[in-house]
């Protein structure tokens, strides 16, 4: 990029919005995770939909690269300007547009914080169902990876909770898919393409959100397990038996040990092999009591628990989800690197699967540990660098990814089930797919993006 490349953008944006060179503040060079790290030319904060509008056509014009940020909370190198050129920071986009109670929607600017919704329907007495472990992610983040979390067993993915974009494309026209309307059988789903895209496609600028009355009652479970094997087939067999409930997750000692130590907080009954955390939630206090005595009894006297203790009290609730919530930074901490794979299975593969990678761990010599929501299939699983030399763990890291998402295509699994693919899973992707389908991916992104300008070298 040129001086006069910096200075049509500053006119746009700006003085103090245009950041170049060693006034670019270095987290900007990669994202949570910083397995992936290059520093952009230019980092561009914008705070109206027509700044976008306005740079994409400089850019397209000028086929300059362009990588959209919001929070820099992924984990797959989806937000790095990995080619250089414009780094386009929506965080300052964060604006709640309207709360349209008539029809059940929010209205929100892409860079509004996941726990900004919460806060602002909540009090109204409305639930934004999808429940992503990071609550600091902007809801642009989240669309543009199609986020899932531990709520998704019940209510589904982002994907399902948005209703209408309005995005700018690459060549810098605006375009709205959908709107407030709950159904919608009008052409392609050009919106459930945006989804899911991770800024490859189009810019993100405003999402109407699905909105549903919230719930009144919620109350979750612990319920510890003589073995890993007994906690994983319990899972489905709760699911089939009984009701949906809200959340399925899986729990060991040691992601839990790791955790607890980080947190300076202890899990209740915490000296068990493995639990399942298992939560309902409803508008009748009847209803829910009727579903986790239920759920306790199946547990207990079918699935082979050891127990089942009721969390329901606020200070249990904090105790639990706290050390929940704080698996991924306590593992990060306890190693000198790490690196994820977050596979997603049928339900009924878990085990295997999880018992492959304790083999794994041991065949490596290399430490992997892992939780999961067990409700939907979706793993984390954590390679971690520990004392490695730096050569042997690239070696080692290589050869873990490959065999286990080699494992999990062979168990019917995919890659990812909601961080996406970003710069760091491509390959991975793109071996268990094969050429047919990332040639129809290579088309679309062609239609949208003939320049190839919008966070080229992500997913494809």
């Amino acid at each position: 990029m040129t001086e006069q490349d910096h200075d049509a953008l500053r006119a746009i944006v700006g003085e103090a919005n245009l950041k170049t060179g060693d006034t670019i503040e270095p987290d900007l060079f990669h994202d949570e995770l910083g397995t992936v790290a290059n520093s952009p030319e230019v980092h561009l904060t914008v705070t109206e939909k027509a700044m976008v509008a306005k740079i994409m056509r400089y850019a397209n014009d000028r086929k300059i690269p362009v990588t959209v940020r919001g929070a820099g909370t992924g984990l797959v190198g989806a937000c790095v300007a990995v080619k250089g050129g414009i780094l386009l920071d929506m965080s300052k986009m964060n604006r709640i547009i309207e709360l349209d109670k008539t029809n059940l929607t929010l209205r929100v600017e892409p860079g509004v914080l996941l726990l900004d919704i919460y806060e602002h329907v909540e009090k109204e007495g409305l639930f934004y169902a999808p429940d992503p472990g990071e609550k600091t992610a902007t809801i642009g983040g989240n669309i543009s990876t199609n986020a899932g979390g531990m709520r998704a067993v019940k209510y589904g993915v982002t994907r399902d909770w948005v209703r209408g974009l309005e995005v700018v494309l690459p060549n810098g026209e605006t375009a709205t898919f959908g709107g407030k309307v709950v159904k919608n059988s009008t052409g392609y789903a050009l919106k459930d393409l945006i989804i899911g895209s991770e800024g490859t496609l189009a810019i993100i600028t405003e999402a109407t959100l699905k909105l549903m009355p919230k719930p009144k009652y919620t109350v979750s479970l612990l319920v510890p397990f003589e073995t890993r094997a007994a906690a994983i087939d319990a899972a489905p067999r709760l699911i089939m038996d009984h009701v949906i409930p809200t959340a399925v997750e899986y729990l060991e000692k040691e992601a839990l040990r790791h955790s607890e130590s980080f947190l300076g907080k202890k899990l209740p009954h915490n000296n068990h092999e493995s639990y399942l955390l298992v939560t309902y939630d409803g508008n009748s206090k009847a209803e829910v009591d009727n579903d986790i005595d239920a759920a306790s009894a199946l547990c207990v006297e079918q699935y082979g628990a050891i127990d089942a203790y009721l969390i329901d009290t606020e200070e249990r609730k904090s105790s639990v989800w706290t050390v929940r919530g704080g698996f991924l930074e306590a593992i990060k901490a306890s190693s000198s690197a790490i690196d994820e794979c977050d596979v997603v299975l049928p339900r009924k593969e878990i085990g295997a699967f999880l018992e492959y990678t304790r083999d794994l761990a041991e065949k490596l010599s290399m430490r992997i540990p892992y939780f999961g929501h067990v409700g939907d299939g979706n793993l984390h699983i954590y390679l971690c660098k520990d004392d490695l030399d730096e050569k042997t763990w690239l070696k080692r890291r290589d050869e873990a990814f490959g065999l286990l998402y080699d494992k999990a295509a062979a168990h019917g699994g995919l890659v990812t089930g909601e961080h996406g693919i970003g710069y760091a899973k491509r390959r991975y992707m793109a071996r268990q797919l094969g050429e047919a389908q990332m040639t129809l991916m290579r088309g679309i992104k062609a239609t949208f993006d003939p320049n190839n300008i919008l966070n080229p070298d992500k997913i494809i």
